[in-house]
């Protein structure tokens, strides 16, 4: 049987929050969804194996750190991204705008795109809608991210509104350049992005014009940025129901367990977020009960495993005394552990959402995530 293109089923729903599939040729992606991050080709301190193990059904990598390092065209050469890092299933990648503003020390915005240097070597740079656009298909992505400019937070009504209205422009952009790679258009699928900061009014023009280019799916752009959590859920209560309801909402770059839940409430489908693998490398555990810092020493004799809750290998075979040791000592195997536990984690968390949402009893899932996670 030939697997579609992209095709997006809602199997249930309770309230805004709702359950299905996103269908693609290299594989079913279950939602809502958590993307681990596999920013430069690897979900850092972890084999693609276990990443799969752990539940995830696709990940994330990046335009603008593959671009530069090992290259576009000779990640090409090499028989793209897939073939390149072991990765079978679905990948999506990041346009690469929001790295390129971050990162870059120097940087010229115009019209055309965004002159940088790069942050490696201070060589010479320019990513334009087009150029994302070759680039996502030379590393071969399934899901395609159009080119955008990220708002910073604390801009003004006028600055978003010029952000904003630039970014849909280059939307445009990105839709042409992605159909004109005819053969990997028919295989992988184009998101756009909505942006308008925190205003209503900007985020329905942004949505409207997205809706009128026509995409397969939709981000929410431009949050978890620095505004805060009610900010961004203030936010939330209106920007997904301004996208079409049978396409797939995905809100980048979010978030912690409680930040999740918060946002499936309101409407979103898909996420992403560098914290489980960060906070693994630098100590820090998720569990039910809530996060937990490893290196404190009261975990020093603990026999304990991090969650008793979890089936991960590492909690079904370490304890907290022994991670705690690997930590202190800065043994490479105290963050691969941590980390490995951590992507099982939201991983099971998305498991249970799902679960908890096709049973009608999501509110009461949600709040108990919340009452683990809030000012934790």
């Amino acid at each position: 049987m030939t697997r579609p293109r992209f095709a997006f089923d809602i199997a249930a729903t309770d309230g805004k929050a709702r359950t299905g599939t996103l269908s693609m040729r290299r594989g079913d992606i279950r939602t809502p969804a958590f993307m681990p991050v596999g920013t430069a080709a690897t979900v850092k301190a972890m084999r693609p194996d276990e990443v799969r193990a752990a539940g995830a059904d696709i990940i994330l990598g990046n335009t603008y750190h593959l671009m530069l390092r090992p290259g576009a065209e000779r990640m090409a050469r090499l028989g793209g991204l897939h073939r390149f890092m072991a990765w079978d299933r679905p990948i999506l990648t990041d346009s690469g705008g929001y790295q390129v503003m971050s990162l870059s020390a120097l940087t010229k915005l115009t019209e055309q795109g965004v002159a940088f240097s790069s942050h490696i070597d201070g060589s010479k740079h320019m990513l334009t809608p087009e150029r994302s656009m070759e680039i996502q298909r030379l590393l071969g992505s399934d899901v395609v991210m159009a080119f955008d400019e990220c708002t910073k937070n604390g801009a003004t009504r006028d600055e978003a509104a010029l952000s904003m209205e630039r970014s849909m422009r280059w939307a445009r952009r990105s839709r042409e350049g992605f159909d004109a790679g005819v053969e990997h258009a028919e295989r992988s699928a184009l998101f756009g992005i909505q942006q308008g900061a925190l205003d209503q009014d900007l985020r329905l023009r942004s949505a409207q014009q997205l809706i009128e280019i026509g995409f397969d799916g939709y981000a929410v752009g431009g949050l978890a940025v620095g505004e805060g959590q009610d900010a961004m859920f203030a936010t939330l209560d209106f920007a997904p129901d301004q996208l079409p309801v049978d396409r797939p909402r995905y809100l980048m770059g979010v978030g912690k367990p409680d930040d999740i839940v918060g946002a499936v409430e309101r409407g979103i489908d898909m996420f992403d977020c560098v914290l489980p693998t960060r906070s693994g490398r630098n100590g820090q555990a998720f569990t039910w009960g809530g996060p937990i810092n490893i290196r404190n020493a009261r975990h020093a004799e603990d026999e304990a495993p991090i969650d008793a809750r979890c089936g991960c290998p590492v909690c079904v075979t370490w304890s907290r005394a022994y991670l705690h040791h690997l930590v202190k000592a800065g043994e490479m195997l105290g963050a691969m552990l941590m980390t490995q536990h951590n992507i099982h984690f939201y991983q099971d968390l998305m498991q249970g959402i799902r679960d908890a949402i096709t049973e009608g009893r999501f509110g009461s899932f949600a709040a108990s995530v919340r009452e683990s996670y809030l000012k934790k």
